[in-house]
Order: C-alpha cells, then structure tokens, then sequence
C-alpha cells in the first residue's frame, strides 16, 4: 500500500495510530484486543510465545509483546487503548506509560500533569465551559 505524508508523521515522541501503522500492527493489535476477555489474559499467562504464535504475531512485535515493551509496541503500531488492556494488568499505569514515552520517572509525569491542570477552571470559565487544550 502507498500510504501518503502527514504534518504530523514528523513530530518528535508523536506515534499516531493511523491507517500506516495499524495495517502491518493488525495481528499486534488483534492479540492486545483479545486481553478483553479474562481467560485470553489466563491463556497468554500460560505461554506468551504460544499465544503470540496463535494471533500470527512474530519479529519485532513478538519480542515486544515478550518484553513487556510497551513503548516499541506504541512505534511498531500498537493502538494504544488495546495496549491497555495487557500494560494495566502487569501493574502497569497511563501514567507509568506515558512517562516511560517521554523518558521520564512516572512521579515527573503525574507533577507536569497536575500543573497543567492547575489553572483548568480559569481556562473554562475563559472559555464558556469548554477547553481543547
């Protein structure tokens, strides 16, 4: 397929989950979707690799999934919402995600969060109730 430029393909730390990640990630995501189910996460509990083999995932994106890489699985297409459901119950947080994204410790993330939220009910009310960021 012949996938065509965005603005967005070169901002630094940015990885969208557009159609050009998301074809070669399908087998990636169709296993992260399956953790939906309680005895799909028992199963791949069992034997990761074996689960890996059953969705078709191999390279890159199964030594990811078998090294708990959650920021290579972000680059190699991963969406991250089905990421999710296979980082949170490894003890696993957004938080804890989102600062492993951008190199810093998950205390560091959760204070820049706070304050760029500390000033959110002057921006709404700024803004007649609704903020984009």
């Amino acid at each position: 397929m012949v996938w065509r430029s965005h603005e967005y393909d070169d901002i630094p730390g940015t990885y969208v989950f557009d159609g050009r990640r998301a074809h070669p990630s399908y087998e990636l995501n169709k296993l992260l979707y399956s953790f939906n189910e309680e005895r799909n996460r028992e199963s791949f509990e069992q034997d990761p690799a074996a689960y890996c083999d059953q969705f078709g995932v191999s390279g890159d994106y199964k030594t990811a999934v078998l090294e708990n890489d959650f920021l290579r699985m972000l680059r190699l297409g991963a969406n991250i919402y089905y990421m999710a459901k296979m980082a949170i119950p490894r003890g696993v947080s957004v938080q804890d995600a989102g600062a492993a994204f951008q190199g810093i410790s998950t205390e560091i993330f959760k204070d820049n969060l706070l304050s760029h939220g500390s000033d959110l009910q002057q921006k709404l009310s700024e803004k007649e109730g609704y903020w984009h960021g």
